[in-house]
């Protein structure tokens, strides 16, 4: 029975070790995160969001392994210690809710900036070839020459039939402004479906791991309570 004991002691102290590695590990992590901070950039908080849902499951297997264990086999320092670290888990729990409405905030953001991105790209791809198209339609023979010749990359063309020509071009150009548009809006649609779905991922993360964090404060902190400070609590 002793000898059982005591496995199972040493069993419970590799896993707290376990546990306090991959928070020392976790602790450089975030720090590597958020140093420096770049906040009112959307892009920066967006992804700084999704890197700490990413990273959270291992914070929580890490308190999970330290919290592990009877707390009569432990030192002062370890008690102490475990009183922080499950005030530290009710405080990261609250911190990763709030997290929720600033990613809202954060995507409708980015989604904005996409769309301007977009737009800008169109206007000034269509502005080139309505530039061209009025060079064509209102230039000289010389113009469009100079306009089949940019086309061809720099080689003279020989235009026998001007009209046809110019008829032909202002054709192309009307649907090269068509095509342009149409494909850019298309990287613009991939581009916002990528972030739907990285908010909806990391919206659904940080409620998850928020809700863990607080349930696993709210198993321990009791614990480190005297029963005058857990009335106070409750």
């Amino acid at each position: 029975m002793m000898k059982s004991k005591g496995n199972l002691f040493q069993s419970s102290s590799r896993f707290r070790l376990i546990g306090y590695g991959l928070l020392v590990l976790a602790l450089f992590d975030f720090i590597y995160i958020l140093v420096p901070p770049q906040l009112m950039n959307p892009t920066w908080e967006f992804q700084t969001i999704g890197t700490l849902v990413e990273r959270a499951p291992v914070s929580l297997l890490a308190l999970m392994l330290v919290f592990s264990g009877e707390t009569k086999f432990r030192k002062k320092w370890e008690i102490n210690l475990l009183k922080v670290l499950s005030w530290s888990s009710l405080v990261l729990g609250v911190l990763f809710l709030l997290l929720m409405p600033l990613l809202v905030i954060d995507s409708s953001r980015l989604e904005t900036q996409i769309n301007a991105q977009i737009n800008s790209q169109v206007t000034q791809r269509v502005s080139v070839l309505q530039q061209i198209e009025q060079k064509v339609s209102q230039g000289t023979a010389k113009d469009l020459n100079d306009v089949v010749s940019s086309l061809n990359q720099g080689r003279a063309v020989n235009i026998k039939n001007p009209q046809e020509m110019k008829t032909k071009l202002l054709s192309e150009i009307t649907k090269s402004k068509k095509t342009i548009k149409s494909q850019i809006e298309a990287v613009g649609d991939k581009q916002r479906l990528d972030l739907l779905k990285k908010s909806a991922k990391w919206f659904v993360g940080v409620l998850i791991a928020g809700i863990l964090f607080i349930y696993m404060a709210i198993c321990e902190i009791p614990k480190y309570l005297s029963r005058k400070q857990y009335r106070r609590a409750i």
